[in-house]
């Protein structure tokens, strides 16, 4: 399906130029933009509905019957996702960006789908909050876009995977005075964030007493930024986050709590492994797409993920 709109390529544009340069205005842009997108989405689905189109018959279509999967993502999280400008280290061109490409681990997982489908595969550039909307209209097959499987976001979509298992850290700088803590307790007091809309900032984050908690960044770019121009004192992501960004600034320093009574905590374990479990995001009763791909995700094994996410961080560009 052929599902591109000239929403889609604004925010994409926005995006290139937040993740270029770090403009607030280019910022508020592109929450303004995929703002616009998820309000447009229901009306989607009305259209749909009017041109005859039942839920039931909606939810039975894999989305693939042309033979191409449509996969939304940043294309602006490394090392899960980013733009670059030429198709070097594999990267796929972006379908509503012109002369754009798109790399990193959730493209390799999206062409490994593709491989063993025999489907084409198209790259879509899409805000973060408006990827899910997107799934639910029918806009995206899938979004394959370092999405948590947590129990919120998979009341709205179903999802397979996992397809990487995300440790959750906080990352600071070197010349901070929580470059040294061993617990969440110890980073009290200092003003922080995490990109808005994820597990990181909505959970993680409140449960540090004292802490001051900022605005959240829109992009994974800003939230590091945000960091690195001393904005905040840290920042709470993913490792393979974090470890994308430390190795491309050696000042940054990775506060792993994973494993001892410092760290974040959840209800239970069940929870936990719904916040660090990542996961592809499809349409509600979209079985035929959903089972396609978690038998190419079954037959991956931890190491493998881990070699690709390696890779993936390896290849990423400088800017």
């Amino acid at each position: 399906m052929k599902k591109l709109m000239t929403m889609c390529t604004a925010v994409a544009m926005a995006a290139m130029l937040l993740t270029a340069c770090g403009s607030q205005d280019a910022e508020e842009q592109i929450a303004s933009m995929a703002a616009e997108a998820s309000e447009a989405a229901p009306e989607a689905s009305e259209e749909a509905a009017a041109e005859g189109e039942s839920a039931e018959e909606a939810a039975a279509e894999s989305g693939v019957e042309d033979g191409v999967l449509t996969v939304g993502m940043e294309c602006a999280y490394a090392p899960y996702n980013w733009m670059q400008m030429d198709d070097s280290n594999g990267a796929v061109p972006i379908s509503n960006v012109s002369g754009s490409y798109a790399n990193g681990y959730d493209v390799m997982i999206a062409k490994k789908i593709c491989e063993e489908n025999g489907w084409e595969l198209e790259v879509v550039s899409s805000a973060w909050d408006s990827l899910v909307p997107a799934v639910q209209s029918g806009t995206l097959d899938a979004c394959i876009a370092g999405q948590s499987m947590t129990a919120d976001r998979m009341a709205e979509v179903d999802m397979a995977g996992p397809y990487y298992y995300a440790t959750i850290v906080c990352v600071t700088t070197k010349d901070s005075p929580y470059a040294s803590t061993t617990s969440i307790a110890e980073l009290a007091g200092g003003k922080c964030t995490a990109q808005s809309g994820t597990i990181w900032y909505d959970s993680c984050l409140p449960q540090i007493e004292g802490a001051e908690l900022v605005s959240p960044a829109e992009t994974a770019p800003a939230m590091i930024m945000a960091l690195e121009t001393g904005t905040v004192d840290f920042i709470c992501t993913d490792m393979p986050t974090a470890m994308a960004a430390a190795a491309k600034d050696e000042e940054l320093v990775i506060l792993d709590f994973s494993g001892t009574d410092g760290d974040f905590q959840f209800a239970d374990e069940t929870e936990r492994a719904e916040n660090v479990n990542i996961g592809i995001s499809v349409r509600k009763g979209n079985t035929e797409l959903l089972d396609a791909m978690n038998e190419v995700l079954g037959e991956m094994t931890t190491d493998d993920f881990n070699a690709l996410m390696d890779e993936a961080i390896s290849i990423q560009p400088e800017v």
